[in-house]
């Protein structure tokens, strides 16, 4: 999907999103039982899932566009000894939109494409190189309606260790995981609010400091609200 808008992406904001003041944290919430952070717990909840509902279905700052593009993420849970993990990428400096954002591997659908899995497993060999015989797809969130006029379909997997990320450099400037117990804490989940345009925007935000990169990776917006909407499916 080079040179296009990523699905994943948000509306820009006019100010750094680092800058945005935290107006509610989630520390009351309870982190998701580390009994269902295993390959084979996920394996059962998405064959059975509970009864439950998305948090976040669209960008707030904006109503639902009337002729949306459909799209797809993967959202690809690495399979590790020590414990789970999701991968993600952020955009790459040069792009003219959504430069150095944090998203999933994903893009718009290609008229080839059957399903929404098809456009997720093509995009994550175009994007980071990982090869469909390492994923194996547990199953479909609910639609998630971007600012940047998405209909995006995120699409859960898990990984098999052995994959080799190949990023694309036109588009992905660096590719990183972040253990699944963080995402799943809502500790670590940042509610932030902004007024624009006399109205008031809030979003979420996971700033994660990754050790070995020796660097922190601000994820938000939609990437953020997806993650959240899986918190609250494997809390349910």
């Amino acid at each position: 999907m080079a040179g296009a808008s990523t699905p994943g992406a948000h509306r820009p904001l006019p100010i750094d999103p680092r800058l945005v003041p935290v107006s509610h944290r989630d520390a009351h919430l309870p982190a998701v039982d580390p009994s269902r952070l295993s390959a084979p717990a996920l394996r059962a909840r998405f064959a059975d899932p509970p009864s439950w509902a998305p948090e976040f279905t669209r960008d707030r700052s904006r109503p639902p566009p009337p002729n949306p593009t459909d799209a797809s993420v993967l959202v690809p849970i690495v399979m590790h000894p020590e414990g789970l993990s999701v991968l993600l990428t952020e955009r790459a400096a040069h792009l003219r939109q959504h430069a150095g954002q944090i998203a999933f591997p994903g893009g718009r659908r290609d008229a080839d494409d059957r399903t929404p899995i098809d456009t997720a497993l093509r995009e994550a060999v175009e994007e980071v190189g990982i090869a469909p015989e390492f994923v194996e797809v547990l199953g479909l969130m609910p639609h998630y309606w971007s600012g940047t006029g998405y209909r995006i379909t995120p699409v859960v997997a898990l990984l098999r260790p052995g994959f080799t990320v190949r990023s694309d450099p036109t588009e992905v400037a660096a590719v990183f995981e972040v253990p699944l117990t963080f995402l799943m804490d809502p500790r670590h989940h940042e509610r932030r609010r902004i007024r624009i345009d006399d109205q008031e925007r809030d979003f979420y935000a996971m700033p994660f400091r990754h050790e070995a990169h020796q660097r922190e990776y601000f994820i938000w917006g939609a990437t953020a609200a997806m993650l959240r909407n899986l918190y609250r499916l494997l809390s349910a």
